[in-house]
């Protein structure tokens, strides 16, 4: 497959000594907050797949959906100004905020201030609706001689984007590959898939729990198995993977996406406090809340070796500084 090098070089693992402590765990994080361009995040890796299928296809403009708080949607923008290509942004209303706040600061700002083309989609949850919305834009642009290339949203597409997971997998394997646990962030699903596709093609039998950030465990199980199927097509990583590898935790989903409740607020807190570390409300947060719950009920036994995730998100933090005062 055909990638675009955005992120240069390894980002840190790093051992968090205090929360190790005060946890009883052996506690890592991998550094993908520091992934890639304007803020980075973990959507960089994904994009390195993405735009090496673009620009083999001779685009000039890329066109993706994501909530308005969209990490994924920034870091198109900000991947497309390196390249000098054109970013169409669709935003689709996911949380149901309207404040000036959440609608036009954080990652919208940045989004703005990268140049991208910014269309509004009114329906969240709806994938192939905001797919074909950006298939009739993409019509728009060939008609006025642009070359489009569509980054799609819902399910039955290559997922090229896990494949940036797959080679993150053995990146960290390198860097230590003595992990029991991996925790993740588990949205898309294409990171989870991905991380676990790349651990069990690479012979690690660590046990990888994604923690829910938009669907409850049970459709977010449903829906890794599937991009696990189709990853199965271009990863040969990915046929190493058994039903029962994929473990989902939804302890910190309430509210629902993109909408912070204490087990989320409280691990941010943790987090910063212990170890200096800031994490987003929207997917950080909530991945980080299942470590100390999962240690607590013992399904993660003291002792053990974890790597945390960081995936990044900090655009959206402007966006959910009244929330996030609220509750603190």
């Amino acid at each position: 497959m055909s990638k675009v090098p955005i992120v240069s070089q390894p980002t840190p693992l790093e051992r968090l000594p205090r929360l190790s402590e005060t946890l009883g765990i052996d506690l890592f994080v991998k550094r993908d907050d520091l992934a890639g361009p304007s803020l980075g995040g973990n959507k960089s890796r994904q994009l390195e797949y993405y735009f090496g299928a673009a620009l083999e296809a001779g685009a000039d403009t890329v066109l993706i959906t994501g909530a308005v708080q969209s990490n994924f949607v920034r870091l198109t923008a900000a991947v497309a100004a390196t390249l000098g290509m054109q970013a169409v942004v669709q935003l689709e209303d996911r949380v149901g905020d309207h404040s000036q706040e959440y609608q036009a600061g954080g990652n919208a700002l940045l989004c703005d201030l990268l140049g991208a083309r910014i269309l509004r989609y009114p329906k969240g949850e709806d994938e192939a609706g905001a797919d074909a919305a950006l298939h009739t834009h993409a019509e728009i642009l060939r008609a006025e001689r642009y070359k489009p290339y569509v980054i799609h949203l819902s399910e039955g597409h290559p997922p090229l984007g896990a494949l940036g997971y797959v080679d993150a997998a053995h990146e960290i394997l390198a860097q230590n590959s003595g992990f029991d646990f991996f925790v993740v962030a588990s949205g898309s699903g294409s990171t989870h898939s991905g991380l676990l596709a790349g651990l069990r093609g690479a012979g690690s039998t660590a046990r990888v729990i994604g923690s829910c950030v938009r669907r409850p465990a049970r459709a977010q199980a449903a829906r890794i198995s599937r991009i696990i199927s189709r990853l199965s097509d271009i990863s040969n990583d990915a046929r190493a993977v058994k039903e029962s590898d994929i473990e989902i935790w939804d302890g910190a989903l309430a509210p629902g996406y993109g909408q912070p409740g204490q087990p989320a607020v409280d691990a941010m807190k943790l987090m910063a406090r212990q170890a200096g570390l800031v994490l987003d409300p929207v997917y950080t947060s909530k991945s980080f809340a299942a470590i100390p719950a999962l240690v607590e009920s013992g399904q993660i036994p003291r002792g053990s070796r974890v790597c945390f995730v960081h995936t990044g998100g900090l655009g959206a933090l402007g966006a959910y500084g009244t929330a996030i005062r609220d509750i603190l």
